[in-house]
C-alpha cells in the first residue's frame, strides 16, 4: 500500500490503511489550526503592545527605579509624540499601498488574484508592527515624568526606538515587495501553487489507484442524501478522513456529487450514501465539506491553471493586446501539464483495509485539464501568430515527453489547433508561419510539429 502526503490518500487496489489516513488528517488539521486568520495578525500586535505598555513601565518604575534613560523628559515626550503621530501617517500609506495592489491586481491580471495579493501575511505583519509602535509610544508617554519624578523609563524609551527602526525596515521591505506585482512574478506565484497541489495529491503513474467502477456502488440503494442550504458557496476542501471513517462505520459508500471547486447553491445535492446499515450524522458530513466565499489552491489543482488561463486571455483582449504575456502564461501552463501528464489522475476512489470502496470523489481527467488549459487561449488567441506558435511548441513537447496513454488527447488538441490556424490565416505563407514551433512565440522557431 502507498500513503502519500496531503489531504488525499492514494491506495493500491488492495486497499488503504485507514489508520494512516486518520493519523495524517489529524496532523493536517493540527498544522492548519495553528495559523492565525489574517485579520487577527494586526490585532495580536495591538493587544501585545497594549499589555506591554501597561506593564513594562510599571515594572521599571517599581523594580528598577535607578534605570533611567539619559534624556530629558521634554526630549523624550517630543520623540514619543513624534513617533506616535508619524505612525498614523505611515499606516495610512501602507493602507494606500494595499488598495493600489488590490486595484492593480484586479484590472491587470484577474479579479480572482485580488484576495491572494491583499491578504499577504507580510502586509498584515507590517500593519501590526506599525499599530504596535503607535500604541506603545502613546503608552510610554504616560510614564514620562510620572508624578513629577523627572525620570524617563530606560527600557521603554529604547523599545519605542527599536519599534520605530523595525517599522522603517518593514516599510522598505514592503515597497520592495511591490515587485511581486510584475506579471512574471504573478505567473510564477500561481504556477507554484499549482505545482504544490499536484505534487501533494497525485502519485506517479503506476503507483496510484485505478478508476473505480460505478457498478461497485450504484446498484446499492440510496440510504441518505445531503442537500446544501443557504447562499452559494464554493467547496474549498474535503476532510476525506472523516468521510472515509463515517462510511466505514456505517458500512456504506459515500459518493460526493459535488467536486472541490464547485459552487453549490440552495437545493444542490452534496453527497449520497449507498447501502449504509445506519445513517451517518448530518452534522459530521457537513463539517467534512469545507466551504467558503472563493476557491482556494488547497485541494483544487484546476484553480492554478484557471488563473493562468485568465491572465492569458485578458492579455489577448483588444483593450490590452499583449500576446507576450499570454506566451509567458503558456510557459507556466506547459510545466503544470507536464507534471500532470506524468501522474496518476484517477485518485477519487478511497477504500478500506479490505479493498472495499468507501468514498468516491469526482476528480478532473487528463482531457479536462487540457480543455481548461488550452481551450479559451486558443479561441481568443486564434489570430495571433505568437500564441499559435507557442501552443504548437507546447503540444510538441508534451507529445515527445509524456507516455502513450496521454497522447490521444494531445493529438485531438493538435487537430483543433490546426483547424483554427487554417481557418483564421487565409494566406498559405501565413499558415506556414503560424504552424512553426516556437517557445518564444516569435523567437527561434524549430520546425513544424510532426504528427
Amino acid at each position: 500500500m502507498r500513503n502519500l502526503p496531503g489531504n488525499w490518500t492514494f491506495q493500491s487496489p488492495r486497499g488503504t490503511t485507514l489508520r494512516r489516513v486518520l493519523a495524517h488528517q489529524a496532523l493536517v488539521r493540527k498544522a492548519s489550526g495553528g495559523r492565525l486568520p489574517h485579520w487577527a495578525i494586526p490585532l495580536a500586535y495591538a493587544v501585545v503592545a497594549v499589555l506591554l505598555g501597561a506593564t513594562l513601565p510599571r515594572i521599571e518604575t517599581h523594580w528598577l527605579p535607578e534605570l533611567v534613560a539619559p534624556v530629558s523628559t521634554s526630549s523624550a515626550m517630543a520623540i514619543d509624540s513624534s513617533i506616535a503621530s508619524g505612525m498614523i501617517a505611515l499606516t495610512g500609506i501602507v493602507f494606500s499601498l494595499a488598495f493600489v495592489m488590490v486595484q492593480f491586481g484586479a484590472t491587470a491580471y484577474s479579479p480572482r488574484l485580488v484576495s491572494w495579493i491583499a491578504r499577504d501575511p507580510f502586509l498584515m505583519h507590517a500593519i501590526g508592527v506599525f499599530t504596535a509602535t503607535f500604541l506603545y509610544a502613546v503608552a510610554a508617554l504616560l510614564w514620562i515624568d510620572r508624578n513629577r519624578s523627572g525620570k524617563v523609563p530606560c527600557i521603554s524609551a529604547w523599545l519605542v526606538v527599536g519599534l520605530l527602526l523595525a517599522s522603517v525596515a518593514l516599510f522598505v521591505c514592503l515597497v520592495q515587495r511591490l515587485s511581486r506585482l510584475q506579471v512574471q512574478s504573478i505567473l510564477v506565484f500561481a504556477a507554484e501553487c499549482g505545482r504544490r497541489v499536484i505534487d501533494t495529491f497525485y502519485p506517479p503513474l503506476g503507483l496510484g489507484p485505478h478508476p473505480f467502477v460505478a457498478a461497485e456502488f450504484e446498484r446499492l440503494p440510496i440510504t441518505q442524501t445531503l442537500v446544501d442550504h443557504g447562499r452559494p458557496r464554493a467547496i474549498q476542501a474535503l476532510d476525506t478522513s472523516a468521510l472515509l471513517a463515517a462510511a466505514c462505520d456505517s458500512g456504506g459508500v459515500v459518493e460526493m456529487s459535488s467536486a472541490v471547486g464547485d459552487t453549490v447553491a440552495e437545493g444542490r445535492v452534496l453527497l449520497r450514501v449507498y447501502g449504509a446499515r445506519r445513517p451517518i450524522s448530518e452534522r459530521l458530513l457537513r463539517k467534512a465539506i469545507i466551504t467558503g466565499e472563493r476557491r482556494t489552491f488547497q485541494q483544487d489543482p484546476k484553480y492554478a491553471i484557471h488563473l493562468l488561463s485568465d491572465i492569458a486571455i485578458r492579455a489577448l483582449s483588444p483593450a490590452v493586446n499583449d500576446p507576450s504575456t499570454a506566451v509567458q502564461a503558456l510557459d507556466q501552463i506547459q510545466d503544470l501539464l507536464l507534471r500532470l501528464g506524468r501522474r496518476r489522475l484517477e485518485v477519487g476512489a478511497l477504500r478500506d483495509d479490505d479493498g472495499k470502496l468507501r468514498l468516491a470523489i469526482p476528480v478532473p481527467t487528463w482531457e479536462d485539464f487540457l480543455t481548461l488549459a488550452l481551450e479559451e487561449i486558443r479561441h481568443y488567441g486564434s489570430g495571433d501568430v505568437q500564441v499559435m506558435r507557442r501552443m504548437r511548441a507546447l503540444l510538441g513537447d508534451l507529445l515527445e515527453e509524456l507516455p502513450a496513454e496521454r497522447r490521444p488527447a494531445l493529438h485531438a488538441q493538435l487537430e483543433r489547433l490546426e483547424t483554427v490556424i487554417s481557418r483564421v490565416f487565409e494566406d498559405e505563407e501565413e499558415v506556414l508561419v503560424a504552424s512553426m514551433e516556437d517557445h518564444q512565440g516569435l523567437g527561434a522557431p524549430r520546425k513544424r510539429l510532426r504528427r
